[in-house]
Order: structure tokens, then C-alpha cells, then sequence
């Protein structure tokens, strides 16, 4: 597998993971699993291409990208209203966590294929790059929902179901974890 496949590989199950997080109903907790999504993808990136990596320098270039995500937060905030907010605000959160995965993954890949580290990037460069990808990012997230859609609709029945197994004392911890990985890896 070339480092460009591989790299892209990363960013689609970290896209999917964000679209999840996302989807948490609780405001700024789903904010601050998209964000530890990003680093996570961040990460793995760096090493893929060889780049130091630590969690500062990792963080200031995920807050350099995407700002202070105000349009984020808005949505996160949207589903403390009862009702039709967790669903609008839901949505809102998924597509725009996804679309923001997309982009700062994709910056990365450019910025470390061009011998860039996490320590000497041009921050309104990398913005501008972030912008358009974001927009981009917005239809891959929306085409990657409606492929994986039915596969995910899936595996999220059955770990709801291994939930209720393991709640009910069928499975242990072990096995439900092992068995969840092996359904998340699907995505």
C-alpha cells in the first residue's frame, strides 16, 4: 500500500469516528471527542510520514486550522434544546466534525509530503489550505454517509445489541471489547 493510500485510509476511519462523535448528544463533550479524533489522526499521520510528533505541537496545529471552530460549537450548543436540537444540532455537528477531520487531515498530508513538520508551518497558509478543503470535506463526508450508511447502520445495531449482552452478564468485558473492535473496524 503507497503512503498516499495509506495516509487516506487514516483520515477516512478518523472522518467516520468524528461523524460518530459528533453525533454525541452532549454539548462540548461530542466538541472534545472530534477534537482528541483529530489528534489521534494527527498522529498517526506524522508518523506515516516520518514527522515528530507530540501532543502540543499537535494540538497547536489542529487550533491553528480550524480556530476556534465557532460554527462547531454553535451546533454542539444547538442540542441543549429539547427535541428538534439534538437532532439539528446532531446533524449540523456530525457533517461539520467530518468535514473538519477531512480538511485537517488532508493539510497534513500536503504539509508533510512537503518535507513539513509540526513546528514550521505558516499558519495562514495551512488556514487557507483548511478552508477549501473543509468545503471539500463536506461532500466527501455526505458521499462517504450514504456508502458506508447501510454497513454502519449495521455495525451500530450490533453494538447495540453487544451492549445489551454485555449488560446483561452474556458477555464479559473482554469479549464485548474484542468483539467491538472487530465491528469497528468495518467502518
Amino acid at each position: 500500500m503507497s503512503q498516499r493510500t495509506e495516509a487516506e485510509s487514516i483520515i477516512q476511519s478518523h472522518v467516520l469516528w468524528s461523524v460518530g462523535g459528533g453525533l454525541i448528544p452532549i454539548p462540548l463533550v461530542d466538541f472534545a471527542a472530534v477534537t482528541a479524533i483529530q489528534l489521534e489522526m494527527l498522529q498517526q499521520l506524522a508518523h506515516l510520514y516520518g514527522v515528530e510528533y507530540s501532543r502540543s505541537t499537535g494540538k497547536a496545529f489542529v487550533s491553528a486550522l480550524t480556530g476556534t471552530t465557532l460554527a462547531r460549537l454553535g451546533a454542539s450548543f444547538i442540542k441543549t434544546i429539547p427535541g428538534v436540537g439534538t437532532l439539528l444540532g446532531g446533524a449540523s455537528m456530525a457533517l461539520t466534525s467530518g468535514a473538519s477531520t477531512y480538511a485537517v487531515g488532508q493539510v497534513a498530508i500536503s504539509h508533510f509530503s512537503n518535507s513539513g513538520t509540526l513546528n514550521n508551518f505558516v499558519e495562514e497558509q495551512l488556514r487557507t489550505a483548511y478552508d477549501s478543503a473543509f468545503e471539500r470535506g463536506k461532500t466527501y463526508v455526505s458521499d462517504l454517509e450514504n456508502e458506508k450508511g447501510d454497513d454502519a447502520a449495521k455495525v451500530y445495531q450490533a453494538l447495540e445489541q453487544l451492549g445489551k449482552l454485555k449488560d446483561q452478564g452474556i458477555l464479559t468485558e473482554e469479549e464485548f471489547q474484542a468483539k467491538k473492535k472487530e465491528l469497528l473496524s468495518r467502518l
